[in-house]
């Protein structure tokens, strides 16, 4: 946000009516309707799938960008100021919300659903079935009923850790880019805003990488059981945060370049930051229950 707020700023800021709803709709139902078609084997669905997304990138880009210009000239006082802090909090406890139920899924299986199928009345019809986490025991991926193919679980070496590290060191840069937004230094700013960028595009290649590992060698895929839904859902919606936290802060870092924010307003930098810091805490929990437990 702007430092330029006059004394003639309102409270609050009622923009005029706008077409940027209605044409993001069209653009979300051009996606649906041609996801919905895709997956049914329809060659169609794929076009207008990609059509809906562009459509909508380019709604977005002219909505943010008046977005941008209404904080710029000054129109957003503190009361929205303070509104946008709370939307941003109560946005991430979403999302705590959402990878809560995740982690809650992984730790009821473990504990719950898996000694369950282990009683006496299940040996029965599966002698050969082993009540034990895949990464708790060698071979007990494999299914007694042969629904799912044996797979090698997935460790903390080298990948995982490898990603962590890089993960925490994007967490401080950031937060010396925002050190130094808040003492005026803004060409020290930039520089450690598009360092935390490329360390952001750096984790999503490796995790890349980790999955065509996992596909190829570990035979581990999203159909290998409740090990692999669980790992995949769990790195793979982490990754598609990263991905977004990554795309905010670009999108801060140009802005930065284009002399926007100052040391006494900037929310815009910290409702980023404040996300992907949630992202690196999520990893912590991440790594250490998926690829150590």
């Amino acid at each position: 946000m702007s430092s330029t707020i006059g004394a003639t700023t309102p409270h609050y800021f009622v923009p005029g009516p706008s077409r940027h709803p209605f044409f993001a709709a069209v653009g979300l139902f051009f996606v649906l309707l041609g996801a919905s078609q895709w997956i049914n084997g329809a060659e169609w669905g794929k076009y207008s799938f990609y059509f809906g997304l562009l459509w909508f990138a380019g709604v977005l880009y002219q909505w943010f960008s008046e977005s941008v210009g209404e904080s710029e000239s000054g129109q957003y006082g503190h009361k929205v100021d303070s509104s946008y802090r709370w939307a941003m909090s109560w946005f991430i406890f979403s999302e705590v919300m959402f990878f809560g139920a995740f982690f809650t899924a992984l730790w009821w299986t473990r504990a719950h659903s898996i000694p369950a199928l282990g009683g006496l009345e299940n040996s029965l019809l599966w002698p050969d079935f082993k009540a034990v986490w895949p990464s708790l025991a060698a071979g007990v991926t494999g299914s007694p009923a042969g629904i799912v193919e044996p797979f090698q679980t997935m460790t903390p070496f080298w990948l995982p850790t490898i990603n962590t590290a890089i993960l925490l060191s994007s967490g401080v840069t950031l937060t010396i880019a925002h050190h130094a937004l808040i003492g005026a230094r803004r060409s020290k700013a930039v520089a450690f805003m598009w360092l935390t960028v490329l360390l952001g595009i750096v984790f999503l290649v490796v995790q890349g990488y980790e999955y065509y590992h996992a596909y190829h060698e570990l035979n581990l895929k999203l159909t290998s059981g409740v090990y692999g839904s669980t790992f995949f859902m769990l790195t793979g919606f982490h990754g598609f945060h990263v991905f977004v936290g990554m795309l905010m802060l670009l999108f801060i870092t140009v802005r930065l370049q284009r002399g926007h924010f100052t040391a006494e307003r900037h929310f815009g930098f910290e409702g980023a930051a404040w996300y992907w810091h949630f992202v690196d805490v999520v990893w912590l929990g991440l790594y250490t229950l998926v690829y150590w437990l």
